[in-house]
């Protein structure tokens, strides 16, 4: 056939160009592919551009940005580094540790380059992962530094692979200094690495956009110099305006001091119990014997942002009180301070700017605390890798205290010391668990934020809250009691919500009595007869115990079966009317299931990804 016809057609030119353009198109595209056999895709409009980022180590030499496709199930990552060496790894295990982790690595060998989904055993020696459920879709190096772009789905079924759930991801990470001919030669832990953590899911739903009469309040620390230590916590008094009227809170963020983004780790603003007249002004360490007591009275919190937040916005018909008379003129700054490598002279003006009209919107939006109430009379026994607390919102408390349309959460922040491993709050509604209003099962108290809701929760009057937390006592010999300080513990999930209502606080301990009948039983069991008539505190009587097998049991069985105290506190403190001593513990006959992922559905895939690494080639490199 010749190229050229006198009898050519229009049609067949411009057939002919076509075939052509996507002749081009193919190879442009293959010029991606590795030699894996996957090529490089497109990322559909969910997943760009990548929406968050967060800096993985104190230098600020690598980074992270995603960004989430929930139709797809999918994560979409690129990892940047100023300079990857000879290779970069990032992971992801249950609390950071370098053993049992899910792993993707770009690796050398001294001639090519490779990426694959790898895993870490129990002495953290490297395995490359039969099932490659990583895919990269590009590598590329810039001025700036190199960039390495790849997706996975939430769940894979593969048994080495971590579940990307709601909640916190933790994220170990390291550059490779030196050619590996073969995985099997790296061990984690004999690399430098780093652990970052995240929420790593969003919610979909796009923030609304300021009002046009919106004003802003930046609460700043006032040029601190970061000292040279690992962890400082720094708290600041900020005093609004005397006779500041009532506005509302539309949105607040973080203000970081550029070159602190890697060391400032997270702050929260507190507001002052409204009653106070004066708080001494203070700027200094939170742990310095020369903070003013009265700084332990700001509690509420107004502000909370972690290494890795987006602004925070309110929903468009609500916002947070701030001034008036019903409001705190006196607010405390806290800013957490991560320098590992213990850098000297830094200044800092970090903080949180907050967004807020003189409009004020339908509702006023409020803070409940759900869980267990700050008490000794709940406690953890030693020696526990899982132990669990439940504290309870009751039906009654709800039919007593809310409208009847009742009240919609729209964000959640989970709350406990440095024991908690895992916190749930489950809405209930005539006995059977009908929503998740939060979960979190590899939580950190080092990572706490408020959380916007992907979906709004609608509590009704007569609905019960019911809050689950997790702890691990291993390393402990003695109880863990209930209370404000560190090596005690809570379990709270301080729930934003709208309308506000008086009820403030809806949580519960065990009965005391009952509770005084347990520390008899497990004393007469151990042979302990001793007289209690001059009894001493609950907390001398935990630390009194013989704690086995057999004391932790029978703690656990009667916190699961006994009555309760109910505490359904107004905002002035006091209970609301009504009998709330040894209340019934509310009945759950039906638990929430959990969706099926993809990979679930119809059993594994009949062709399972390759287990062969990518080759990476040198242009992209």
């Amino acid at each position: 056939m010749r190229l050229l016809s006198k009898d050519l057609r229009l049609q067949d030119v411009t057939l002919m160009y076509l075939t052509l353009l996507a002749t081009l198109l193919v190879i442009l595209v293959a010029s991606y592919q590795t030699t894996g056999g996957h090529s490089a895709q497109a990322l559909p409009p969910l997943a760009y551009p990548l929406a968050y980022h967060v800096p993985l180590d104190p230098s600020g030499q690598l980074e992270l940005s995603w960004n989430v496709s929930r139709a797809q199930q999918e994560v979409y990552m690129e990892l940047w580094a100023k300079e990857p060496k000879r290779g970069i790894l990032l992971g992801m295990s249950d609390r950071g540790e370098l053993t049992d982790a899910d792993l993707v690595l770009l690796w050398n060998d001294g001639a090519r380059s490779y990426f694959g989904d790898a895993w870490s055993d129990s002495q953290g020696a490297v395995t490359l992962d039969r099932q490659q459920d990583y895919q990269l879709l590009e590598a590329h190096h810039t001025p700036k530094g190199f960039y390495l772009l790849f997706k996975r789905p939430f769940s894979t079924c593969d048994p080495h692979d971590f579940l990307i759930e709601e909640g916190t991801v933790h994220l170990i990470y390291a550059t490779l200094d030196q050619p590996i001919s073969s995985l099997s030669q790296l061990n984690l832990s004999l690399l430098q690495t780093g652990v970052q953590r995240v929420l790593l899911l969003r919610p979909d739903t796009p923030s609304p956009p300021l009002p046009a009469d919106g004003r802003q309040l930046d609460v700043l620390a006032p040029d601190v110099t970061i000292p040279g230590q690992e962890t400082t916590y720094w708290c600041h008094v900020f005093e609004l305006p005397r006779d500041m009227p009532k506005n509302h809170i539309v949105m607040y963020e973080a203000v970081v001091t550029p070159g602190n983004e890697a060391i400032v780790h997270h702050m929260e603003v507190f507001e002052c119990a409204p009653d106070m007249d004066r708080v001494p002004a203070y700027s200094g360490s939170c742990d310095s014997k020369m903070k003013p007591p009265e700084l332990n009275l700001c509690r509420h919190v107004l502000a909370a942002w972690a290494l890795g937040a987006e602004p925070f916005s309110y929903p468009t018909d609500a916002g947070m009180p701030l001034g008036g008379k019903s409001s705190s003129r006196f607010l405390r700054l806290e800013v957490h301070y991560h320098n590992p490598l213990l850098i000297s002279g830094r200044r800092d003006s970090s903080g949180i700017r907050l967004h807020y009209t003189p409009r004020l919107r339908r509702f006023d939006a409020g803070i409940m605390e759900l869980g267990l109430v700050y008490t000794p009379i709940m406690a953890i026994p030693p020696r526990q890798s899982t132990y669990l607390l439940t504290g309870y919102c009751t039906a009654k408390c709800t039919q007593t205290a809310l409208p009847p349309g009742g009240i919609f959460i729209f964000a959640s922040q989970l709350h406990t010391h440095l024991a908690g491993r895992a916190v749930r709050t489950v809405l209930v509604r005539g006995g059977r668990e009908v929503e998740m209003v939060q979960e979190d099962k590899h939580f950190s108290t080092h990572y706490q934020i408020i959380r916007t809701l992907e979906k709004m929760v609608n509590v009704l009057p007569g609905d019960a809250l019911i809050t689950k937390c997790t702890y691990n006592t291993e390393d402990r010999n003695k109880p863990t009691v209930g209370g404000f300080g560190i090596e005690e513990e809570m379990c709270v999930n301080y729930v934003h919500y709208y309308p506000r209502t008086q009820l403030e606080l809806c949580k519960s301990h065990v009965d005391p009595g009952y509770l005084q009948k347990y520390f008899s039983l497990i004393n007469r069991f151990h042979g302990d007869d001793t007289c209690t008539c001059a009894q001493p505190n609950v907390m001398e009587q935990y630390n009194s115990l013989h704690w086995d097998a057999f004391s932790a049991e029978v703690l656990d069985s009667l916190y699961t079966t006994s009555p309760i105290s109910m505490h359904c506190n107004q905002s002035t403190a006091k209970l609301f009317p009504g009998d709330w001593d040894r209340q019934d513990l509310p009945q759950v006959t039906s638990r929430l299931q959990r969706p099926l992922y993809p990979c679930e559905v119809g059993g594994s895939p009949a062709t399972p990804p390759s287990g062969t690494p990518m080759e990476v080639k040198p242009d992209q490199w």
